[in-house]
Formats: C-alpha cells, structure tokens, sequence
C-alpha cells in the first residue's frame, strides 16, 4: 500500500511530467529529441567553460578598473560607441523603436498642452490649478487657438494610438513598467538588468532586430508608416507661432530634453529610416537598477601597470534609486559625476517643490561627505553648458531660480565660475583634505566624452602612480 502510494506521488509530480518524453513519441521523433537534448548540453557546458576561463583570467590578471556613473546616461553610449563601435552600431535598429516613442510623446506633451490652452479659454480658473515650473505660479495667460489649431490636432491623433501601441508592447515583456502611470503624460522604465535591446526586438514583432536588413519595410502596422503619413502636420505643429507662445508662457522646451527629434522630423519619420549614432545618443530611454558594462581600453600611457578592463556601473538618477548605489561605493577606483547646470529654471519629475540644480548640490554633498568615498577619485563635470549659455543668453536669469546667486552678471563666464565655486565649497566644507577634478562639458557631443575619458584615464594612472609612490 505504501508503495503505490509513493508510486502516484512521482507520477503527479510536475517536474516529472515536465522531462517525460512525449506520449506516443515516434523513432523518428526520439531520435530528434535526444539531438536537441545533446546539443543543448553541449552549448551549456560551453558557457560554464567560457565563465570558468574569465574567472581564472580575472584572478590572474590586473584588478579591474571600476567607474561609478552618476548623471547622465548619454556618457555610457559614447563610451560604448568609443570602446565597441561594431556592437552599437549593430543595436542601431532596435533602437528606431525607442525614437519613435520619442517622436510621439514629444508631440502628445505638445498636445496636452493645446488642451489645457482650449480648456482655459472656456473656464478660466483652471490654469490657477496648474502647477507651473517656476519660482511662482501665476495665473498662465495663453495665446487663443483657432479652428485650424483643432483641425490639426485631430489629424494628429492617430500618433497617440501609435504611442499606446509602442507602449503596450514594450510592458508586455514584463522588464517594464510605467514610471508615472498617474500622469497623462506616461513615460517607459526598463529595467537596466533585463536584455531590454531584446525586448525592443520584440516589441517590433521580431525575433532579431540587430540589423537594418532585418526590419520588414512592408510591414502595415510598422510606426513608421504613421509617422510617414502625420509628418506634415507634426512640422506644421512645431513650427507654428502660436503653439511655440504656448511653449514659452508654459516654459516648455523639448529641445533641452532627451529624446527630442523635432527638428530632424523629415529625416525621422522617412519610410526606411534608420538611427544614426547621433540619434542613439539623443534617445531617451529611461532604465531602473544599476548596470555593469565591461570595455577594454587603451591607457595611453606606455608601461602603465593599469588594468585595460574597465567596468562601468550606471545607475538611475531619480531620488528613489539612490539607495542602490550605496553597495557599490566602496571599492571604487573613480566616480564620475555629470551635474546638469542648465537644469536651473526646472524641478524634479518625482518632486515639483525641488529645484533639479538644487538637488545637483544636495547629491553632490551627501558624496562628499560619505565616509565611503574617501580614497575614490571624484571626477565632477558640469554638463549642458552649451544649453546653459542659450538660456542665459535669451534671457533667462540664474538669479530668478538659485537666490545666491544675487546680482551677478547673467552670462556665462560668470555663471558657470559661480556653479564651480558652489560645487568646490561644499567638497571643502565637508572634505577639506579631498582632492577633485572638474571640467566644464557637453555630454552629446563625442568629442566632450573623449575629452571625459582622457581626463579619466589620466586621473586613475596618477593615482595609480601616486599608491606606488612615483609621483606625489
């Protein structure tokens, strides 16, 4: 009795029935199986050798050179692009996807705002309840839309539809989610430990999209046919005078932003159009977590004992992510940290009463200040500069957002000598033996991030140098 007891619990077991062979199998059809089973443990056992040799070589080898990331992600693509030229470029295609969701949530942001524009010319008090992004909130004064401004937004509305399609897809993989599902204006957060490039072929109803020869071109749901089709009408929106008032009483500028093609929309939304790697460092994508990447540099030092494998640990920018760098802070070899200064005259996505420059100083103390900093290299760049000066230029005050800065003159020069003061007062407050780096900077251009990793490579030899005690 017992027995066969036992006897039924191994055959209800799931795991059992999951490697039976399939009922009323074939020879043919055994055989097959069995070549698949012995294929598969030969590429596994593959893999475990491949894993077991790195680790033997890691052990052998120089210490890797380990790089905390803090800021702007766009630094990441150009090492990869600098470091791994034929692996980016392969990923172009997988990357059209994520343009065209920029494309049309640029233009929906747009949208959004000829509605609350529509809806205060017929009930006035509703702007009151707007919070704006600026020292005050006043009542906004828009520009009156016409006929011809609804007509146009009608004709755009198959873009959203478009976006809602783009944005299920990608949620379906389960590696996303939506990072604030509240607004109408949502937005796609992947997470940066998934194979999200893989999902993007997915999302695209592909198995691989790792080559422009791989996109089917004839393929009628494609977003690419709808943004071919809405081009017209999308440069007729970014052009006309009256939207880019609204813009301006809204302190809207999707140029300063990420993801941001509304000036290339004839190129962008051409039939076969691929992603230059210009466009795949615009992009926005924003991801979750902390990520490793792995390059293989070249020191340019000759004789430098240095390590040439370098890891770079990028993580999310967003307030509720900064607890996840805390493990990785300790053994550090440099952590670089991009401070967006134009950010001035904007607030945090997560907390409207924060100043995003603000924050910049607040994140920039609570790394100085952390015990477990003390012997890593701090590499500060003050980034946008090029979007600083525009603003300043046209008009914007610095004054107006950061109080301290008092009368100063509203121009670059001093701008950008008063944002260094600040930055180098807090590290001598609270570190006044630490040594820093610092650099003025435009992350989207590539010749800025040479520039970043010369003066990277440079740093680390020296400190190298210095714990051997050849330079002091």
């Amino acid at each position: 009795m017992p027995t066969s007891k036992r006897l039924r619990v191994s055959e209800d077991d799931p795991l059992t029935r999951a490697i039976a062979p399939p009922p009323y199998e074939t020879p043919a059809e055994r055989e097959e199986r069995l070549a698949a089973e012995q294929e598969a443990k030969r590429v596994s056992d593959a893999i475990d050798e491949e894993l077991n040799k790195q680790r033997i070589s890691e052990k052998k080898g120089p210490k890797a050179i380990k790089i905390l990331l803090l800021g702007k992600s766009t630094t990441l693509k150009n090492f990869q692009l600098m470091n791994s030229p034929k692996a980016f470029r392969s990923e172009r295609a997988s990357w059209r996807a994520v343009i065209q969701l920029n494309v049309v949530q640029s233009v929906h942001a747009i949208l959004d705002l000829m509605s609350r524009a529509h809806s205060s010319a017929h009930n006035p008090s509703a702007s009151m309840n707007h919070t704006a992004n600026s020292p005050s909130t006043p009542s906004k004064e828009y520009p009156p839309l016409n006929p011809e401004h609804l007509k146009l937004k009608m004709r755009l509305a198959p873009l959203l539809q478009v976006e809602a399609a783009l944005m299920k897809k990608l949620l379906l993989n389960g590696h996303s989610q939506l990072s604030n599902p509240a607004h109408s204006q949502q937005e796609i957060s992947v997470n940066s430990s998934a194979g999200w490039k893989n999902t993007f072929s997915r999302l695209m109803g592909r198995n691989s999209c790792d080559s422009a020869d791989l996109i089917d071109w004839s393929d009628p749901d494609d977003p690419g046919v709808v943004l071919n089709a809405c081009a017209e009408d999308m440069k007729r929106l970014w052009t006309d005078p009256i939207v880019r008032k609204l813009m301006e009483v809204e302190k809207m500028r999707p140029e300063e932003m990420a993801g941001f093609f509304l000036d290339a929309l004839d190129r962008v939304t051409s039939p076969r159009y691929i992603p230059t790697d210009d466009d795949v460092l615009r992009a926005r994508l924003k991801t979750l977590g902390v990520s490793e990447h792995r390059f293989t540099m070249k020191t340019g030092h000759m004789g430098s004992p240095m390590s040439h494998d370098w890891r770079v640990f990028d993580v999310g920018g967003q307030r509720s992510l900064r607890a996840a760098w805390v493990p990785y802070f300790d053994d550090m070899n440099a952590i670089i940290f991009l401070a967006p200064i134009s950010c001035f005259d904007q607030v945090l996505q997560e907390d409207p009463s924060v100043n995003r420059l603000a924050d910049s100083f607040l994140l920039w103390k609570s790394i100085v200040s952390n015990p477990l900093l003390k012997k890593t290299e701090l590499i500060l760049f003050l980034n946008k500069c090029d979007i600083l000066r525009a603003k300043l230029a046209s008009g914007i005050r610095l004054a107006d957002y950061i109080v301290s800065y008092g009368s100063r003159p509203n121009d670059f020069e001093s701008a950008s000598q008063y944002l260094k003061k600040k930055f180098a007062g807090l590290l001598k407050e609270h570190s006044p033996e630490r040594l820093y780096y610092f650099h003025l900077t435009s992350v989207t251009d590539t010749k800025s991030t040479t520039y970043i990793l010369e003066n990277v490579q440079d740093v680390l030899v020296r400190d190298n140098l210095r714990r051997s005690a050849l330079v002091t």
